[in-house]
């Protein structure tokens, strides 16, 4: 896949956790071969002490397992990758003591979304809220009642719940795919901030289309948390005239990571 696909990635911290202190709790990983490329972002629980930590553990956790069950390709291929997810979750839990419920609500609680390009195809997941746009056309994901998306690791308090199974939402031929994109659910801001200026400029956002149709996007692979860096910029000038001094907040509010993939 890498001469068919080129990927652009990037991550930046909301505004809630700037202010407050906190980590950028999303993550992203990609992993991308000859044969088969996997993108995954995952968004970690706001409210979570750490759970920056199980997101990034996630992304890692999952992308490996697709790749080992892509050899056996089971009817089951998605519960498999899941179960053998929360399998090793679990090790992971256990083996840091203390209750178990309280170390999955503080670590361990993430989103998922995901892309999978196979020669046979290209398929979008996911487990939780964000957005995906393939070929241009936006889903959005969530949200969810309560401001509470199913996390993948609630399957470790009850493994048989059916609203902690991954959704599959697009399976296409390579050949009908030219862009895809998956981000965490700060894109759904992006995405409906377009028309607003940047802050302290005159230049709008701009579209979302702007991160697969433009090339300085994967010619430098540190472009995209740069756009994303100033459209959450904090402005301060001096406004001489009226002796105050104006103030430009960032755009983006809560943590927003993206993966933009598309044809060469």
């Amino acid at each position: 896949m890498k001469r068919l696909f080129e990927l652009a990635a990037g991550s930046i911290a909301g505004t809630n956790h700037l202010r407050t202190g906190k980590n950028n709790q999303d993550a992203y990983y990609s992993y991308v071969t000859e044969e088969m490329a996997i993108a995954i972002v995952s968004d970690g629980c706001g409210s979570g002490k750490h759970s920056e930590v199980g997101a990034k553990i996630g992304v890692r956790l999952i992308a490996a397992a697709i790749q080992r069950h892509l050899v056996s390709q089971s009817n089951n291929f998605w519960e498999e990758v899941r179960q053998e997810v929360l399998d090793q979750l679990e090790t992971l839990v256990r083996g840091m003591g203390g209750n178990l419920s309280e170390t999955v609500n503080d670590y361990f609680l993430f989103t998922i979304v995901g892309a999978l390009i196979l020669p046979s195809g290209v398929t979008t997941f996911s487990l939780g809220d964000g957005a995906i746009a393939l070929n241009g056309e936006i889903l959005s994901l969530g949200p969810f009642a309560d401001n509470a998306p199913p996390y993948l690791a609630y399957g470790l308090l009850e493994r048989s719940a059916s609203e902690w199974q991954f959704q599959i939402h697009h399976q296409l031929p390579i050949a009908e795919v030219s862009s895809i994109l998956i981000g965490t659910d700060g894109v759904i801001d992006l995405i409906q901030g377009a028309e607003k200026n940047l802050p302290g400029k005159p230049e709008t956002v701009g579209t979302i289309s702007q991160f697969w149709q433009e090339d300085r996007y994967f010619i430098n692979s540190d472009m995209v948390r740069r756009r994303l860096a100033l459209i959450n910029n904090e402005v301060i000038k001096p406004d001489w005239q009226n002796h105050q001094i104006t103030k430009s907040l960032g755009l983006l509010s809560d943590d927003t990571t993206l993966i933009a993939i598309r044809k060469r």
